[in-house]
């Protein structure tokens, strides 16, 4: 128990320093979408710090588990948690959206070391973590790949393509994340499109299902646990998250979709991160 304890108090410790990197670099782009990577960030820490096999010193390690950003305009989440795992320096960060900078708006694997999809258009990753699934499946390997998935997305019907693909292969060493947190860019998703409870949506499909609270660390590694238990169909953890989480002028407000941050709210963020609001 005092194991499982330290454990959740240590990633619990990474994710406000994700969310301070976060805020840091949003504020000295003076661009980008900071509400939807803090929502994610418990759920990026639980993967990058815990869970997913990964080698920084061997960024193209054949047998590593893979990440796909499908909302790729929340990258800072994920530059955030490359950097701190010693990817690149976390300086580094501070050039997000900068002319020629290896961290662009949307994540190019091309430019920045440690991502396994560029991705931008939303709706697409889940069938780059087919792909990937499959991949692994024919060459039986044992790696898993992960596909983070914003719920307005979920209005993509590229995904059900992907996902009724996932259940023909019985591709259990894929997991998908739905962040869950009711906002999109033009206000909430239930009025944008209503799609009722996506946990039935992904039941109906044919997927294993795990709802949890997106910000409960113990809830999120013993999600992803028994994901990993099941091997003969694909994984969704449908995660109940907050837009902005763990800063109080950002939490449940959709123009902080994205947006610039001025020096004293970047310092407000630091402390409510800090205490934990």
């Amino acid at each position: 128990m005092k194991e499982i304890t330290g454990l959740v108090k240590g990633l619990e410790d990474q994710a406000k320093l994700v969310r301070k990197e976060i805020i840091r670099m949003i504020a000295a782009a003076q661009s980008g979408h900071p509400g939807g990577s803090l929502s994610a960030t418990d759920l990026l820490t639980a993967l990058y710090f815990h869970e997913m096999k990964l080698d920084p010193k061997n960024p193209d390690w054949e047998d590593r588990d893979r990440f796909i950003l499908s909302k790729g305009h929340c990258c800072p989440v994920v530059y955030a948690c490359l950097a701190l795992r010693g990817y690149y320096p976390v300086d580094t960060l501070l050039t997000l959206r900068a002319f020629e900078s290896t961290l662009q708006g949307h994540p190019d694997m091309r430019k920045t070391v440690g991502l396994d999809a560029t991705t931008g258009s939303l709706g697409q990753g889940l069938s780059l973590g087919v792909g990937l699934a499959l991949a692994a499946k024919l060459a039986k390997k044992d790696y898993f790949s992960y596909v983070l998935m914003g719920d307005g997305e979920q209005n993509e019907g590229q995904i059900w393509e992907a996902a009724c693909t996932a259940v023909k292969y019985q591709l259990g060493n894929l997991v998908g994340i739905v962040d869950q947190n009711g906002l999109q860019n033009d206000g909430p998703t239930d009025t944008i499109m209503p799609m009722e409870s996506l946990a039935y949506r992904w039941r109906s499909f044919g997927w294993q299902v795990i709802e949890i609270d997106g910000h409960n660390m113990t809830e999120i590694l013993h999600a992803l646990s028994l994901a990993k238990c099941n091997t003969d169909k694909p994984s969704m953890l449908v995660c109940n998250t907050i837009k902005g989480k763990g800063v109080s002028y950002m939490e449940n407000v959709v123009e902080w979709h994205s947006g610039a941050i001025s020096d004293a709210q970047m310092e407000q963020a630091f402390a409510d991160i800090e205490r934990g609001v």
